[in-house]
This record gives structure tokens, sequence and C-alpha cells, in this order.
């Protein structure tokens, strides 16, 4: 039996480093990818003492999409189209829509190939960092196909619609240093798996329940929510956090400028 497919690791910070295990395949999904990034994604987001996650791939590549050949021999495109339960997302849907569930902040480290389905994975990441070389692109026209692992949901959110449909229709492959100039990466950097990890060590030295509330109003408030829901959601927010423990203990470390000693959830 080989290794995993995807690996979980939580430092002492609360600073989870997911890996895609296929370095190989360069990451390519196959069945047992898929399961392993849903299953990762559960773990990290059931894990309470997770104050930050850090998902990139293992080898040369982030993910370069679709293991087309291993998918097709196994009958597996059936499988990934399923649904389970009220979870509007399928099984494939679910490796870049189920980061959005994970209450911590998760940072995506692209290198190399992201492809596809890989694309779309990141994607599904609050922040990416990207090497200026690195390799991305909407794949899926080249087999003639639409991009379906959650794209809806996280790219009108980083370009226009404009910008969308010519990365799309044409399938183009483009750098990291164009995608952070067009939007679809937060910043470039040559080495993005030490520039994430530091950016989640930082995140998690704040308090907990403030970083998971500022994730919950973006990611409930940024596209199709009307002015009245989104100021409402600010209100409860903040009334959640103000006079709480870690709230307190945040103020008394900027006034006595000491670390802030917060406390994990109940």
């Amino acid at each position: 039996m080989g290794e995993p497919r995807v690996l979980v690791d939580v430092d002492d910070a609360g600073v989870a480093t997911v890996t895609l295990n296929r370095g190989d395949k360069h990451n390519a999904l196959d069945a047992a990818m898929f399961e392993g990034i849903v299953a990762a994604a559960s773990t990290v987001a059931e894990d309470r003492s997770v104050r930050a996650v850090v998902l990139h791939g293992a080898g040369k590549s982030f993910c370069s999409g679709l293991d087309i050949g291993s998918l097709g021999a196994g009958g597996g495109a059936e499988t990934l189209l399923a649904r389970t339960d009220d979870n509007p997302a399928n099984h494939a849907q679910r490796v870049s829509t189920d980061w959005a569930q994970v209450p911590a902040p998760v940072i995506a480290a692209i290198t190399g190939n992201c492809f596809g389905g890989g694309l779309q994975i990141a994607l599904g990441a609050d922040i990416r960092y990207a090497t200026p070389d690195s390799r991305l692109s909407i794949m899926e026209v080249k087999w003639g196909l639409v991009p379906d692992m959650g794209i809806s949901q996280t790219l009108p959110r980083l370009v226009s619609a404009d910008v969308a449909k010519e990365l799309t229709f044409t399938g183009r492959i483009i750098s990291g240093a164009e995608a952070h100039a067009l939007g679809l990466v937060t910043a470039v950097s040559e080495d993005p798996l030490a520039h994430a990890i530091a950016v989640a060590h930082e995140i998690a030295t704040k308090s907990l329940h403030a970083v998971r509330a500022a994730k919950r109003l973006y990611d409930e408030t940024w596209t199709g929510c009307d002015a009245h829901s989104a100021l409402l959601l600010e209100s409860e927010l903040q009334v959640g956090l103000m006079g709480s423990p870690n709230q307190m203990e945040a103020v008394a470390a900027g006034m006595q400028r000491r670390p802030a000693r917060f406390a994990d959830p109940d």
C-alpha cells in the first residue's frame, strides 16, 4: 500500500500544512486524490486548534489537473458527479468548495503547473501565493469541457467577467506573474510555501475568534449579498466579539505592548 495521497500536519502554533502527495504525477487528480483532499479539508475544519491552513503540492507542481486516464479507466467520472446529503457541491466540486467550510484561513502555495481542477482547488483558498514562473490555466476547453469544480463560486470574486471568459474560452497558460496582475493570485514569491507558512504563523498570533468571524463576514457578503443583510451580519459578528475574553485580551496586550495570549474555542 502506497503513501497517502494527502498529508496533514498541525504544528504547535496551530498551523496545519496540507500536502498533495503525488509529486511524481504532478499531483494529478485521481479518485484517491479527490478522496484525500475532501478528507483533509474535513480534518482541518473539525480540528478546533487549527488557526491557519497552508495547502501545497509535493514535488514540482501544485496540481496539474485531472488524471484523465486514471479516472476514465476506473469509471470514476460518475462518482465525481454524485452528491451526498444536502451538500449543493458534488464530489469533484468539494475539493474546491470545502475549503470555504474550514473556519480558519486557507493559504495556497502554487509552484509549477496549476491547471484545470488544480487551479480551481487553489481558487478555493482564501489567499494564494505563486512563483513568478508558475503556470496556471483554466484548461477545460482543451478537453471540450467547462470548468465545473466550484469556479462559479470563486472566480467572480477575483476577476471581471471578460477576463474570466478570455481565460476560459482560450484555455491559455499564464505565468504566476500575469496571474498576479490579473488578480488570480494574491502575490508572487520565489518561495510560496515559505511565504505561506510565515503568513499562516502571523495569522496564528491573532485572535482565532476574530479571524474566523472575518472570514465568515467576507465569504457570506462579498458577492450577491444585499446591503441590509451584509450590514446586519457585520453587527452580529461584532457584538459576538465585543467583551469576549479574546477581545479583551487583544486590548490588554495592545495597551501593555506584549504578545497576546489567546484562548482556543470552547
